[in-house]
C-alpha cells in the first residue's frame, strides 16, 4: 500500500514535470511563430497527448516498464518508483541549478541504476540500443532539418508564400504533437500505469482507460502553462533568429525522426530532435546563422543527466534495499 500511494504521488508530480519542461518547450515556440493565441496550440497539443495511447499503442510506454527491468525482478514496482523518484528529483534538481537536462534520459538512467541497487541485472543490451537511438535522434533530425530548409529556400517565392508557410507551420505543429504523443510521452503513461496497478508489468498490455489518460493530459497541461513564462527564453528560441519556413522545416524534420523511433519502441527527446531540426533548417543557409553556444546544452544534458541519473538511481535502489531488507 505504501508503495502504490508512494508511486501514485511520484507520478503526478511527474508528469507535471514533464509538461513544464516538455510541453512548455514545444508550446513556447510554437505560439512565438504563429500569430495566434497560445490556447488552441495549448490544446492542440493537450488532446494529442490524451489520444496518443488510443492511436498509437503504447510500444514506448513499455519499454520503460517491462524493457529495461527483468520480467522475474523480485521488486519490480519498487525499482520503477525508485528510479522515477531519483529520475525527477534530478530534473528539478538540475533545473533549479541551471544545468541543462531531459527527462527521457533521467528516467532511463534513474531504472537502470535503481534496479543495480535492487540487486537486479538492468537488460544492458536493450538499455544501448536504446541510447543509441536516442543519441542519433538529433543527429537525425539536424539532417532531415538541412534537407527540409534547402528544400524550402528553393521554392518560388509569390504573394501567397506567407499564407503557405502558415498553413504548413500548423500541420507541422500538429504533427509534432502527435509524435509526442506516440514516442517522448508515453514515459508519462509509462508511471501512470504503474502507480494505477501497483505493480510493473501486464499493466501496458492494452492502452490505459480513459481515467488515467485524461489525468496524465490535464496535469499536463497544467505544468506547460505554470512554465511557459520561465521556457520562452530557452534554447530551442535562441538558437537563431528563426525564419518561419525554418521553424516549419525543423517541426517537420522532428516529427518525422520522433514518430519513426516510436514504430522502434525507442524513447527519444522531442525537445533535443527539435534542437537538432532547428540546427540544421538554420544551417541550410550558412553555419554563422547558428548560435552554436545554446547548441551546448545538448550535449551537456547527455554528459551530465545520464551518469547522474544512474547514480540517483542507484543510491535509491540501495537504500530501499536496506529499508525492506
Amino acid at each position: 500500500m505504501t508503495t502504490t500511494i508512494a508511486l501514485i504521488i511520484t507520478a503526478l508530480a511527474f508528469v507535471l514535470v514533464c509538461g513544464a519542461n516538455d510541453g512548455a518547450s514545444l508550446l513556447a515556440m510554437a505560439v512565438r511563430h504563429s500569430s495566434g493565441s497560445a490556447v488552441p496550440v495549448l490544446l492542440t497539443l493537450t488532446a494529442a497527448v490524451a489520444l496518443g495511447p488510443a492511436l498509437f499503442g503504447v510500444r514506448v510506454a513499455r519499454t520503460f516498464t517491462e524493457g529495461l527491468i527483468p520480467g522475474d525482478a523480485g521488486h519490480p514496482a519498487l525499482i520503477f518508483l525508485c528510479g522515477a523518484a531519483a529520475a525527477l528529483v534530478l530534473v528539478l534538481l538540475l533545473t533549479w541549478r541551471g544545468i541543462p537536462t531531459s527527462i527521457t534520459l533521467a528516467v532511463l538512467g534513474g531504472l537502470a541504476g535503481a534496479g543495480s541497487g535492487l540487486g537486479e541485472r538492468p537488460q544492458w543490451a536493450r538499455l544501448g540500443l536504446v541510447l543509441g537511438i536516442a543519441a542519433a535522434a538529433p543527429l537525425i533530425g539536424a539532417a532531415a532539418g538541412f534537407a527540409l530548409g534547402r528544400g524550402a529556400r528553393r521554392m518560388p517565392t509569390t504573394t501567397g508564400m506567407p499564407r503557405l508557410v502558415h498553413g504548413v507551420h500548423l500541420a507541422a505543429f500538429g504533427c509534432q504533437c502527435l509524435a509526442y504523443a506516440a514516442n517522448d510521452g508515453q514515459k508519462m503513461f509509462a508511471v501512470a500505469a504503474v502507480a494505477s496497478a501497483g505493480h510493473v508489468g501486464g499493466s501496458l498490455d492494452t492502452p490505459p482507460g480513459p481515467a488515467p489518460v485524461l489525468t496524465v493530459a490535464l496535469v499536463f497541461a497544467v505544468g506547460t502553462v505554470l512554465s511557459l513564462r520561465r521556457v520562452s527564453g530557452g534554447a530551442s528560441v535562441r538558437l537563431l533568429a528563426a525564419r518561419p519556413w525554418q521553424v516549419a522545416s525543423a517541426e517537420m524534420a522532428s516529427s518525422a525522426t520522433v514518430l519513426s523511433s516510436a514504430a522502434l519502441g525507442a524513447p527519444v527527446s522531442m525537445t533535443q530532435t527539435v534542437i537538432g531540426g532547428l540546427v540544421g533548417a538554420g544551417a541550410s543557409e550558412g553555419g554563422r546563422r547558428v548560435r552554436w553556444q545554446f547548441a551546448v546544452p545538448l550535449v551537456t544534458a547527455w554528459g551530465v543527466t545520464l551518469p547522474a541519473a544512474y547514480a540517483a538511481g542507484l543510491l535509491a535502489g540501495l537504500l530501499a534495499r536496506g529499508v525492506t531488507a
